[in-house]
């Protein structure tokens, strides 16, 4: 939270924080030790040490119902979720709740994409504010996909933007990078277990220059070894692996089980950039084990580190883990997490 508080650049103070898993209160009290933390659900935190803390602003996931007993409630609420909790009964429960304690709120899906962060991860959101009057843009009934125009931006940039990404919609791709195959239409399987329009869209958001790629998120020093996928994953999983280079703009939304598990978990990067892919896949289902190893080893795959996809959450330099903390726990709190510039930005535009 102090780190989101910093970006947000508004004059606030985290008084506690509130977690029940422990290795990420590790974590926690080793980024932030003079920050008050309970150990427990927010459930379990009594209405007297509710009412010590004293607070203005609750940034929180659900169970959220606890907030309603509060004596005296926050001027700020902004709550996270998976996408999907949109159309769930709870969150009907949370929409019929807040607006029966007179708040206004404005509901949102975004990803870091929409900040030019090479990585997808759609995420639901809601802001509300305590107050009689409508939020300035707020849309009754609907979930906004993009940020609001905050008052010190320049509107041109959002014109611009728009433009540009009307016009994306309107590329078709038409890509065959396997000569073998015959790309008819959009179903057309090509290389891999893709179709022609996943790779079209992958195509066409490696092609947007408005995101960043990859290299400026990576570590300059990385025990390489350590993060190289094993013969046994590539064999089984050559198909499914969802491939990125130093110079893509994009990648998959990183899960708790990755560098566990390799299938949907994330991507994973290719280190060889003079290794075409499309040569080393090409009639890959028709070689022997052994020759398949040997080609895909070509590409050198390996697991992004935990700094890494930290770094692509928006987390500062100076963040870290203690060193007991193991890569797989970090995997799975970094699963867990949120990026920190798309929750400072909504914290700017609440305070506002």
């Amino acid at each position: 939270m102090p780190f989101l508080i910093t970006e947000s650049c508004i004059p606030a103070q985290v008084v506690a924080a509130v977690d029940v898993n422990t290795v990420a209160n590790e974590v926690y009290k080793y980024s932030f030790p003079h920050t008050q933390l309970l150990a427990k659900t927010i459930e379990g935190i009594t209405l007297e040490e509710f009412d010590r803390l004293s607070f203005n602003m609750i940034l929180m996931s659900p169970p959220c119902q606890p907030f309603t007993r509060l004596q005296k409630l926050p001027k700020y609420i902004l709550l996270e979720n998976v996408k999907g909790f949109e159309v769930s009964s709870a969150r009907d429960l949370l929409i019929q709740t807040i607006e029966n304690c007179g708040f206004q709120y404005q509901e949102f899906l975004l990803s870091p994409t929409s900040l030019g962060i090479p990585n997808s991860r759609l995420r639901y959101f809601l802001i509300a504010k305590l107050q009689s009057e409508p939020l300035p843009f707020q849309g009754p009934g609907q979930i906004l996909t993009e940020f609001p125009q905050l008052g010190s931006e320049d509107p041109q940039k959002h014109e611009i933007a728009a433009e540009k990404k009307i016009e994306e919609k309107k590329i078709e791709s038409n890509i065959c990078f396997d000569n073998s195959t015959h790309c008819s239409g959009k179903e057309a399987i090509l290389f891999k277990l893709e179709t022609a329009e996943e790779i079209g869209r992958k195509h066409q958001q490696d092609s947007d220059l408005s995101v960043q790629m990859l290299k400026e998120f990576l570590e300059d020093d990385v025990d390489m070894n350590s993060y190289f996928l094993p013969p046994k994953s590539l064999l089984r999983y050559a198909l499914l692996l969802d491939i990125v280079k130093p110079t893509s703009r994009r990648s998959m939304c990183f899960t708790k089980g990755y560098g566990r598990y390799v299938e949907g978990t994330g991507s994973v990067l290719q280190t060889t950039e003079d290794v075409q892919i499309e040569n080393v896949y090409k009639s890959l289902t028709s070689l022997s084990q052994e020759e398949k190893i040997t080609k895909l080893l070509m590409l050198k795959l390996r697991f992004f580190t935990p700094k890494e996809i930290a770094n692509l959450h928006g987390f500062p330099p100076e963040f870290g883990f203690p060193e007991k903390i193991t890569v797989k726990q970090r995997y799975r709190l970094l699963g867990n997490s949120l990026n920190v510039h798309i929750v400072a930005k909504l914290i700017k535009i609440l305070y506002e």
